[in-house]
């Protein structure tokens, strides 16, 4: 046993050195240039500054178009690329974006927003996707959008027929020992 054990290290030790080859003559001199060229500018990424970061529409009517621009500068050392701008929400729109900014050149992009609320304040993110380092800016806009003075109150809703969850339910209690107070539908 000892034998087999000992013939079966050698020939792995066998196996390990006679796959030994020169590795440096494995690497591409190319790929070590591509590497160092692309080491070298790893500082030189382009970087993205805003006129404003959030722009507050204030209080606007429902229903209502606005819309505003954002501007941004590339304050970096290398071409800024914008491939693509949207929103989450249908509601607003970003458009017109300028998709190529070279170092200290300014670029800029609209939005449209047609806020629907109740009487809110809504808040909606507009994501750029971007070369930067972090790879996507965001920006925001704000609104507080008026109620709608057409829509019907859950009062004038249950009058016109329709349920609302305001209205009362009727309850049915228990009568069994051990039950009272307790609701079953």
């Amino acid at each position: 046993m000892k034998k087999v054990i000992l013939g079966l290290g050698a020939l792995c030790m066998l196996a390990f050195t006679s796959c030994k080859d020169d590795a440096s003559s494995k690497v591409n001199s190319e790929n070590v240039a591509l590497a160092a060229e692309r080491d070298a500018n790893a500082g030189n990424l382009p970087m993205i500054k805003f006129d404003k970061e959030t722009h507050d529409f204030g209080t606007i009517e429902n229903g209502t178009p606005v819309e505003t621009t954002f501007k941004y500068t590339n304050t970096g050392n290398s071409m800024l690329v914008v491939s693509n701008v949207k929103s989450t929400c249908g509601c607003t729109v970003p458009s017109n974006y300028t998709k190529q900014v070279a170092p200290g050149e300014t670029g800029e992009f609209a939005v449209k927003f047609n806020g629907k609320g109740n009487g809110n304040k809504v808040t909606k993110a507009i994501t750029m996707t971007t070369n930067t380092a972090k790879g996507n800016e965001q920006v925001k806009i704000t609104a507080f959008v008026e109620k709608d003075p057409n829509a019907k109150t859950p009062a004038q809703a249950t009058a016109t027929g329709t349920s609302s969850i305001l209205q009362a339910q009727p309850k049915k209690s228990s009568t069994k020992p051990g039950h009272e107070g307790h609701n079953h539908d």
